[in-house]
């Protein structure tokens, strides 16, 4: 049988996914695949990349939220895992499954898995750190971090919802300079997104024209405006309406970023901490195999 390492956070969502892990074996088997599972730790998992050269597995499975993958691709690349990666969306918040359809028909996906099929995908990079789908800094970035964990595993996604509505009130907007594959832009926003996929933050379809495999990354900023403009961006992102084409909606498509504030701004990546500004992003073009 061909041998796969899931990679699986058991804490993840409402830490669920442990009543689906004889679930998720049993169908590996039927499909002549061998699933052997790695528990993620607190305090790091280094011992993983020794865990997957002793198996040499036939690919990669990380099941949990974006956080958990985001961990998966960062161990890969600083460790030339050159292994296709199936995603097992099972988080409070699974942007890049959601955008790639992956969790709507799971057996299919298996069947997928067992055929091989697979895709090039594109990566984004900050200094050393990796992301699968997003960068962002700005009035809403911190709102993930202050979430309680108990509410959050309580409510899911909608936690998030409720805490960023009760929060619109108190933006404020801050100075942005872009570096944009060379073209220079200066923005006065309350939020920026550098984003791989078109679902951000559990809000399907963020822009237009987006592709995880164009060599490109996609910047949205929103502008300084009024509160009802901002309430209506909002509605349109949880009803699932691009913004990219508001008038006070900046949308650029490009390679490479520098981002700068003269503001103390820090950043996050796939809804991880990441570091303050200024920012150098660019894109990987079709850095890792994915099965899809």
């Amino acid at each position: 049988m061909r041998e796969f390492i899931l990679f699986y956070n058991p804490v993840s969502g409402h830490a669920a996914f442990k009543k689906k892990l004889d679930w998720m074996i049993d169908a590996f088997q039927k499909r002549n695949m061998i699933l052997i599972p790695y528990r993620t730790q607190k305090e790091g998992n280094q011992d993983f990349i020794e865990f997957v050269c002793e198996i040499q597995p036939e690919g990669l499975v990380a099941a949990g939220g974006d956080g958990t993958v985001h961990e998966m691709v960062n161990l890969m690349m600083h460790h030339d895992l050159n292994l296709p990666l199936a995603i097992v969306g099972s988080g409070t918040s699974n942007d890049f499954a959601t955008y790639l359809h992956i969790n709507e028909d799971m057996e299919r996906y298996f069947d997928r898995i067992a055929a091989g099929t697979t895709r090039r995908i594109d990566l984004g990079r900050v200094g050393k750190t990796y992301f699968i789908n997003v960068a962002s800094a700005g009035s809403m970035t911190s709102i993930a971090h202050e979430v309680d964990a108990r509410l959050k595993n309580a409510m899911g996604k909608m936690a998030y919802y409720l805490k960023g509505i009760g929060e619109i009130p108190k933006f404020h907007s801050f100075l942005l300079d872009v570096i944009a594959d060379g073209i220079e832009y200066t923005l006065d926003t309350f939020i920026f997104v550098v984003s791989n996929s078109a679902v951000v933050g559990s809000m399907k379809n963020i822009a237009r024209d987006v592709s995880v495999s164009d060599g490109k990354l996609d910047f949205l900023a929103v502008k300084k405006c009024s509160i009802p403009k901002l309430m209506t961006v909002t509605a349109n992102l949880l009803a699932g309406k691009p913004i990219s084409d508001k008038d006070y909606v900046v949308h650029i498509q490009a390679k490479h970023f520098i981002i700068s504030s003269p503001e103390t701004l820090e950043s996050d990546l796939d809804g991880e901490i990441g570091p303050r500004l200024p920012l150098t992003i660019e894109t990987v073009h079709k850095a890792i195999s994915l099965f899809a």
